[in-house]
């Protein structure tokens, strides 16, 4: 897992946007493992820094590759995030966020509640795509408001679960705790505009980290999966044929 993280927070400092913490060392030492990493004395972000933060997670995700995934696995909390490469998007994402979370739910002992609207909802997520074919931008993965802050102004991020996949993926994140004030989407939006409907996709890659809280901390995260499901559902049923 540092391992991955190591490589994820290297893989964010080559594409120099976005300052992160420098790895110092990463290893194991008395059958315990670690990672070693700057420390910065983080402030909270004003109104400036989260400016400037919208514009340099644009340009993070300007930075694309032929395919969807990443060279390694790693983990997003604890639980392992699977990230072979593909080359159709609605594919990865399908097997390797949706379902996969779906299948550790029902061992988690939730398939009552989940398999069924799930099961549903993977054989209609071609509608929530019409007409879309994201590029595959790199992606801190894991980007709520708990990590990121600011260094004398400046933007930091870290603790990534870094991939290559939809840049939507990145901004539903940060919706879903909070921690993002109006600068930082507006700048966003200046920089690089959303695509028509992205409101149903941000739901629907909100879902995967949803269920991911459903499998980490348990059924306090039901009824909020359960109710997301059933409505990007009724999204799916409402797109044309």
């Amino acid at each position: 897992m540092f391992e991955a993280e190591a490589d994820g927070l290297e893989a964010l400092r080559s594409a120099g946007e976005i300052r992160v913490p420098e790895v110092l060392d990463c290893g194991v030492a008395d059958g315990q493992s670690y990672i070693v990493l700057e420390r910065l004395q983080l402030q909270a972000p004003d109104r400036e820094t989260e400016r400037r933060f919208g514009e340099q997670l644009a340009r993070l995700h300007g930075h694309t590759q032929d395919q969807f995934g990443w060279f390694r696995d790693n983990t997003i909390g604890l639980t392992p995030q699977i990230n072979k490469l593909c080359d159709d998007w609605l594919e990865f994402f399908r097997e390797y966020r949706l379902r996969y979370q779906l299948d550790l739910a029902v061992a988690n002992g939730y398939g009552r509640e989940v398999a069924a609207l799930g099961h549903e909802l993977v054989n209609r997520l071609p509608k929530l795509f019409d007409g879309y074919t994201p590029a595959a931008s790199l992606l801190h993965g894991d980007l709520w408001g708990g990590n990121w802050g600011s260094v004398g102004g400046e933007p930091v991020i870290y603790d990534p679960a870094v991939y290559y996949g939809d840049r939507e993926s990145d901004i539903a994140m940060t919706m879903v705790f909070g921690g993002f004030g109006r600068a930082f989407y507006d700048a966003y939006e200046a920089s690089w505009p959303m695509a028509p409907g992205h409101e149903q996709r941000i739901r629907l890659y909100q879902l995967y980290h949803i269920l991911n809280h459903l499998n980490l901390f348990g059924s306090s995260y039901l009824r909020r999966a359960t109710t997301l499901m059933s409505d990007l559902l009724q999204d799916a049923l409402q797109q044309r044929v």
